[in-house]
């Protein structure tokens, strides 16, 4: 049996192959097209279950099987299967499409929103509908028929042009290699990283340490390493990905950025091929024309409106006014912070210019000068051993669940899996976690659904989640060692996992994370961001990793003192790239002769206190907002720490582990889904609406 066609249980990884994708796929879409047909041509009155549920049912099989795709494809990416990827996208695309334009379809969602009928169903239940009937509208539904082939066309392209976005990015990201022979050009870098690149070299026959753009590899370089040349080059490198620039080892790219003491000739380059397949630059000005075209084909003037037809904001310019507000508040602190890290870095390291490249290594120098420790001493005490089952205890305190690894069928070795349990011992949910970075792995962390929540032929479906991550993987024999960001962003995503596992709602569309307004998606997860700082929790978590020693309270309280260094620098930035989401989908014009580099220059220019050098192409890696559905919707990170920050102020009153506020966070703001409005799900655990002095006292933005 084809295992993409097996719903019966989890995922059958290991037999996964890509031969398997089309047959899987064209067998599915035909089982739903005569299921839509079908439906369509009924003549009775829609209701439930005859029409609403046995549509759910097809279109969730089809989502489970191209998610196992979609997932393999980002985690385990080969030619083989990116190729199968490539090949069906079109297909799911052009089904979703069809579907959502389908006037049958959409006069029986609007008939039984009308109906007696619908007044007896369950609140979730007519939400589903709600939600249904307004997708049917911005899937084009709606437009004159001589004009829904070009809509259709337009969805088709923009699936296409993400995927090569995406996929840019990683080839360009995994063609990067610097070989450094000389062991006196990496003076600073942890032995822990040394290590690890050590392995990397000898992975491919070469002596010396190998050095990629991967971040358990850069960053090391870019915070340690006392060579300003080599920090340069790694920099140059990684800015220039997926741009019209070639690779900083390739002969070409050589030396066109200075290199003030340069890597010596103790460094030398991996083979690297021409970026020019790989230049994202022309794919970001079809991506915002294409959307634009789609949102006025709707009627609606900018694609942002389009976007913030499911958000919690109401418009662009709300938007616009929520983040002007705040960068006027932030800015002055990040003017601060700028001036003390420029005055240290000429007065104690003799940079009298700081350069982007210089940035994160003088502020660990500053860090540790100010609070007497750096982030490599703090991530001696962070061994993945004791960081997991120290995050699992906040869960089994707050919502009184256990978490066991038990087996199951994996993509790679590295990967585990968990089973959440209440106190009968019944499954709740289920997780994978793939925490170490690797080579054809997708860069940064994300949580994804494999299956959601519902109920069927009378008995509950148990959701399961992926947690990924790109953390540094074991070396010389101890346990993988996180450094505190790492595991505040292993915190984040599982707190993505826990919104989708908690939920109490037994319907698909708003089970989970699924009808969630995007703006509220990172509620969950920066909420659990705030308990790596409570010393009641990061005690049952930091033990040294050579002595078992718990971390001492007087480093912790250090750490604490230095929680808010620089947060006024890393907020404009977070303002900068969100301010430049919703102008480039808002007011921007593509066909100006305008580039978006150009726009994102004029937004630096009013909020940030830090520029990069000329050759930075941040916008061919944005990847959130061009692959990763956040276009005009990049800002919900901060919408959503305000009402994160506001949420976690109840258990600072009531306790950071009670169970009481524990359980009320489950039941009006996890356990719930999409099956109310986030502000509704707010306001009942809160008993107000948010307020955005909690973030600015988190972050220390009070007094200037």
């Amino acid at each position: 049996m084809n295992p993409l066609l097996d719903f019966s249980g989890l995922p059958r990884f290991p037999e996964i192959k890509p031969e398997h994708v089309t047959p899987a796929v064209d067998a599915l879409l035909a089982e739903n097209r005569a299921l839509v047909d079908r439906l369509a041509a009924e003549a009775g009155a829609p209701g439930w279950d005859s029409f609403v549920q046995p549509l759910e049912d097809a279109n969730e099989r089809l989502s489970r099987a191209w998610g196992q795709v979609s997932h393999l494809n980002a985690v385990v990416n080969s030619p083989a299967l990116r190729e199968v990827y490539n090949e069906n996208l079109p297909k799911i695309t052009a089904y979703y499409a069809d579907l959502s334009q389908n006037l049958a379809l959409f006069g029986k969602f609007k008939a039984l929103r009308s109906a007696p009928e619908f007044e007896a169903l369950s609140a979730p239940r007519q939400k589903i509908i709600d939600n249904e009937v307004r997708d049917f509208r911005l899937g084009g539904a709606e437009l004159p028929e001589d004009k829904k082939p070009r809509f259709k066309a337009i969805q088709e392209e923009l699936s296409a042009l993400s995927a090569r976005f995406e996929e840019n990015l990683l080839d360009a990201t995994n063609d990067f290699g610097l070989i450094v022979e000389n062991e006196s050009e990496l003076a600073g870098i942890p032995a822990d990283a040394l290590q690890a690149a050590r392995e990397a070299a000898q992975k491919d026959d070469k002596s010396g340490w190998k050095f990629t753009l991967h971040a358990p590899s850069y960053m090391p370089v870019m915070q340690y390493a006392d060579n300003r040349g080599l920090r340069e080059q790694i920099y140059r490198a990684y800015v220039t990905r997926a741009s019209e620039f070639p690779p900083a080892t390739s002969p070409e790219g050589k030396g066109k950025a200075e290199h003030p003491q340069g890597v010596g000739h103790g460094c030398k380059a991996a083979e690297a091929a021409t970026t020019a397949l790989w230049d994202n630059t022309g794919l970001i000005a079809d991506i915002l024309r294409l959307r634009r075209e789609a949102a006025r084909l709707l009627g609606f003037d900018h694609y942002a409106d389009v976007s913030l037809s499911t958000k919690m904001a109401q418009s662009p310019q709300q938007v616009l006014d929520f983040l002007d507000d705040l960068a006027k508040r932030a800015k002055p602190y990040a003017e601060r912070d700028y001036r003390e890290l420029t005055e240290f870095a000429r007065d104690e390291l003799g940079l009298a210019n700081l350069a982007a490249w210089d940035v994160a290594y003088a502020a660990e120098k500053l860090r540790l000068k100010r609070y007497a420790f750096s982030d490599n001493e703090v991530k001696q005490y962070f061994p993945e051993t004791v960081v997991l089952p120290g995050m699992f205890k906040v869960v089994e305190t707050l919502y009184g669940l256990s978490i066991k690894q038990t087996p199951a069928p994996v993509w790679h070795g590295d990967v585990r899996f968990y089973t959440l349990s209440d106190s009968k011992g019944e499954p709740v949910g289920q997780f994978y976690l793939d925490l170490y970075a690797r080579d054809h792995k997708r860069g940064g962390a994300w949580m994804d659904d494999a299956i959601t929540r519902r109920r069927k032929d009378g008995a509950v479906q148990v959701p399961v989640a992926y947690l990924n991550c790109n953390f540094s993987a074991p070396v010389g024999g101890k346990p993988a060692l996180f450094t505190h960001d790492e595991v505040i962003t292993l915190f984040h995503e599982f707190g993505h996992g826990l919104h989708h596992l908690l939920t109490r709602i037994e319907d698909l569309g708003v089970s989970g994370i699924s009808g969630v307004e995007w703006d509220a998606v990172e509620l969950p997860s920066q909420f659990m961001e705030n308990f790596c700082w409570e010393w009641e929790v990061v005690r049952h978590m930091a033990k040294h990793v050579d002595t078992g020693e718990v971390l001492p309270r007087s480093l912790f309280d250090k750490m604490i003192d230095a929680k808010n260094f620089q947060s006024g620098m890393q907020t404009v930035r977070q303002i900068e790239f969100s301010l430049f989401d919703m102008h480039l989908h808002y007011d921007f014009d593509p066909d100006s002769g305008k580039t978006a580099l150009q726009l994102l220059d004029e937004i630096r220019r009013r909020v940030a206190v830090m520029f990069p050098p000329d050759y930075n192409r941040f916008p061919n890696n944005f990847s959130h907002i061009f692959a990763g559905g956040y276009g005009a919707g990049y800002y919900s990170y901060k919408w959503a720490e305000v009402l994160s920050a506001d949420a976690y102020s109840l258990f600072e009153e009531s306790g950071v582990l009670s169970p009481e506020a524990g359980h009320r966070f489950w039941s009006e703001i996890l356990g719930v889904g999409g099956s109310r409005s986030a502000l509704e799900s707010f306001t009942a655990f809160r008993g107000r609406e948010p307020s955005i002095d909690a973030l600015l006292r988190h972050n220390g933005m009070t007094g200037i």
